[in-house]
């Protein structure tokens, strides 16, 4: 059970969606003592009334509130008796039932049963019409969102295993961010929409890809043609390939207008522009991409921003004496980037610095790289020329270890509230 701290109130807060339909509920909860700013909100909610949004006690029934006492707050405007009626009926009891059963099962502690307060914030659509399935979704809703409350869930491993692979309900789209490297980034370098439309059409599903628009693609379409591509695969991550060299931070904007996930600068150009260029990106929330084809020494370089790229992009070619002799000397670079940024790791454990390489890759330079520790093979020819783009794709992944479709591998645990949930994939 929480344990109060004299000189801190206990403040926790726990939101829930359950059901389906008209009916489904989604609830919002504040908890804590009544000294403190849930029990200042409460006051002020009580007696704060506006049209529409009127504050409620929750009742069990008329007569009989539940401890700790809550208020409901109608997040949909009640516009006429019907809607008033569905608020003031299943959904003021089921909450003030689901209180009283998590103060009779523990949930709540007991000594907290007259010094806490809870405000309840209740989603009632305008069309629900099913008074029992109100009552049954906004009652559980209630349990789910206190118990999250008290737990102070998410933990945050969940956090960082699903922040970046969930898909948000209502807003209707997926937002892809590369959050459980390998992938193959599929280059659209041939100046030809229509080819790389119909290709496109072809490729496999797979969590695992990228699509980039190749700087010729760019060259001749524009920008815009990331919106083209998505038309085709609306949740693709997206590279805009724009080898910026100047004016770092209108072609981000440019970028981030035309849908891309990331954009990239090339490590050609001044630091000043690389910085900017990364600064622009960061405020965007787009990830930046730094290509150091023909870079001498691209450690140096590295060293010398002030800023932290997203992916550095190793070109290396493949007909040098010295790499026909020793082939892992192609990707050298790839353990001193990693090594660079070793202690820029985010707090979960995953690193600051993704590494891409591009350059001749096939199923054999590729397993390569990956053991030399890519996190993104980029093919180019090898994908878009071939006469069957899905098979070449599929031998691709098959290099890479672990399932093409990452989500298959992982513990069905999207609303798994238990402590011992595992949410890492296998």
């Amino acid at each position: 059970m929480p344990k109060s701290v004299d000189s801190k109130p206990d403040f926790f807060i726990g939101e829930a969606l359950l059901g389906e339909g008209d009916e489904l509920a989604h609830l919002d909860v504040m908890i804590g003592d009544r000294n403190g700013p849930v029990g200042t909100a409460f006051a002020t909610g009580l007696v704060s009334l506006s049209k529409g949004h009127t504050p409620l006690l929750a009742v069990i029934r008329p007569n009989l509130i539940p401890k700790p006492q809550a208020i409901i707050v109608p997040k949909v405007t009640i516009g006429d008796l019907d809607d008033a009626n569905k608020i003031f009926g299943p959904a003021q009891a089921a909450v003030a039932k689901a209180i009283a059963d998590c103060l009779e099962e523990g949930i709540i502690p007991l000594d907290k049963a007259d010094e806490w307060v809870c405000i309840v914030s209740v989603f009632i659509h305008p069309n629900a019409k099913d008074y029992r399935r109100i009552y049954q979704y906004n009652y559980g809703a209630t349990r789910l969102a206190i118990a999250r409350a008290i737990k102070r869930y998410p933990p945050l491993n969940k956090l960082w295993f699903d922040k970046d692979r969930a898909k948000h309900p209502v807003a209707g789209i997926r937002v892809s961010r590369l959050w459980r490297p390998p992938y193959i980034q599929v280059a659209l370098d041939n100046p030809e929409w229509g080819g790389h439309k119909k290709m496109l059409e072809q490729l496999p599903k797979s969590d695992r890809v990228i699509i980039e628009a190749g700087t010729p693609l760019v060259k001749r379409y524009g920008i815009d043609i990331c919106k083209s591509i998505r038309e085709v695969i609306p949740d693709a991550f997206i590279v805009a390939d724009l080898k910026t060299l100047d004016v770092g931070k209108l072609e981000v904007d440019f970028a981030f207008n035309s849908t891309a996930d990331a954009v990239v600068v090339s490590g050609l150009s001044s630091n000043e522009t690389v910085n900017k260029f990364l600064v622009e990106c960061q405020r965007m929330g787009m990830y930046a991409v730094v290509d150091f084809m023909e870079v001498e020494d691209p450690i140096t370089k590295l060293q010398g921003l002030k800023e932290i790229p997203d992916i550095v992009l190793i070109h290396r070619g493949i007909d040098t004496e010295e790499t026909k002799k020793d082939p892992s000397l192609r990707w050298a670079l790839i353990p001193q980037v990693k090594e660079l940024y070793a202690d820029k790791a985010y707090v979960s454990g995953k690193p600051r610095v993704l590494v891409a390489v591009a350059g001749g890759l096939n199923n054999e330079s590729a397993a390569l790289a990956l053991k030399m520790g890519a996190d993104i093979l980029i093919v180019g020819r090898y994908i878009t020329s071939a006469k069957d783009p899905e098979r070449a794709l599929r031998n691709l992944l098959n290099v890479i270890p672990g399932s093409s479709d990452i989500d298959l591998s992982r513990v069905h645990s999207d609303d798994d509230d238990t402590d011992s949930a595992k949410f890492v994939p296998d």
